[in-house]
């Protein structure tokens, strides 16, 4: 018989991938939660109801057949394909430089620029080589203080700024801390998220809100900012990886597939591969189950040796949130604040739910307050600040 304890956590866990549902649409999530709308009308539109003639029941009958029949065919071939998907991605989780450089394509001079910002020797004659090496953060840079107040010289005149070394001087150590880790994450987002239009820029929103959660709860309880900023940027790296690597692998061995059914003559097969796109359940399934991990591997990787989040991931991924402490249980509590206020925001979570989901993450009621504060409409506007 279950436990109180784990009657909750299954509650909460069902919460969280309601999360992923709306990152993959809010159509989706709906459907997740048995709320679409019949015969694929809008929300609150109504249906026309009419007796059908004898002549047309017997057409519509016939069709229902026929469409039974393809949609048994592609749903084997659907599954079918996944499994030939799902091995490859298995195989290339293991590889994880091949995660690291090629999926992902992070730049050891990125990750150097982030961990030497937690470091009391950071400097910008540090930073500057570093930067020299990535040109589209040289880029980032020029363009940010080209667009902002700081290109104002002593007189209030508009300084054009062209070189990131300049850039640089201007923005700081301070502003940099909240500015050149938010860049890297964009970075790496994938550069399409098809057929998932809006997905690239809910996950660089959901790790941006994130983000500005864990510093003010780290400012409020006296923790390391810097680290529960950084690292609830980069707890998004997971799903970033497993978007990237699953539209990628879906789209060659779909390809290869399509193909195959051709040459072979398989009509009815290479028809119903036509039919197929990207699953949205498989990845919602894939950020669930894996992303965590992922993450955790990916930060171990980096090397990271003046930014501790080895130890905060190792902690995420191993310890239940009421045991955890320090970083890692900001990271927990802004995550889990972000996403039940993204999932108010679109109708997809009741009251109860909501009060249940922060008990279980320990929030307390200042923290609720300061937390109620926060402009999540202005985000970008608010670490630019900074």
């Amino acid at each position: 018989m279950e436990t109180h304890a784990q009657q909750v956590s299954q509650q909460i866990s069902a919460l969280e991938r309601r999360g992923n549902d709306l990152l993959l649409g809010h159509g989706f999530a709906q459907q997740q939660l048995g709320l679409s709308t019949a015969m694929n009308g809008q929300p609150g539109e109504p249906l026309l109801q009419r007796t059908l003639l004898a002549v047309e029941q017997v057409a519509l009958a016939q069709r229902q057949k026929t469409s039974s029949k393809l949609e048994v065919l592609r749903a084997k071939v659907n599954t079918n394909l996944h499994a030939l998907i799902e091995e490859e991605i298995e195989a290339q989780l293991d590889e994880l430089d091949h995660l690291y450089t090629q999926v992902l394509g992070i730049e050891d001079a990125a990750v150097a620029l982030i961990d030497l910002l937690a470091s009391k020797g950071a400097s910008i004659n540090r930073l500057e080589p570093l930067v020299k090496h990535l040109s589209w953060l040289a880029r980032e840079l020029v363009t940010l203080v080209n667009q902002s107040h700081l290109r104002q010289d002593a007189n209030e005149r508009a300084v054009k700024i062209d070189t990131p070394a300049l850039a640089l001087r201007y923005l700081g150590l301070e502003k940099l801390k909240w500015t050149l880790p938010k860049f890297a994450l964009r970075h790496w987002l994938p550069h399409s998220s098809e057929p998932f239009p809006l997905l690239k820029r809910k996950l660089g929103d959901a790790a941006l809100s994130r983000a500005t959660c864990a510093f003010e709860l780290a400012e409020l309880e006296q923790q390391n900012s810097y680290a529960a900023y950084v690292g609830a940027l980069l707890m998004e790296l997971g799903k970033v990886a497993l978007t990237r690597l699953y539209l990628r692998i879906f789209q060659q061995i779909w390809q290869h597939q399509v193909s195959l059914a051709h040459g072979e003559g398989k009509k009815a097969l290479h028809d119903a591969l036509l039919a197929i796109e990207p699953d949205p359940l498989y990845l919602r399934n894939l950020f669930s189950e894996r992303a965590l991990e992922v993450t955790r591997r990916l930060i171990e990787k980096m090397g990271l040796e003046h930014l501790n989040l080895n130890a905060v991931f190792d902690d995420l991924a191993l310890v239940e949130p009421h045991q955890l402490s320090g970083v890692a249980k900001i990271l927990v509590q802004a995550d889990g604040y972000c996403q039940a206020h993204w999932l108010q925001q679109h109708q997809l979570l009741a009251a109860d739910e909501r009060q249940l989901w922060f008990s279980y993450l320990g929030l307390k009621h200042s923290q609720l307050t300061h937390l109620a504060t926060i402009n999540f409409s202005g985000l970008t506007q608010q670490i630019d600040a900074k």
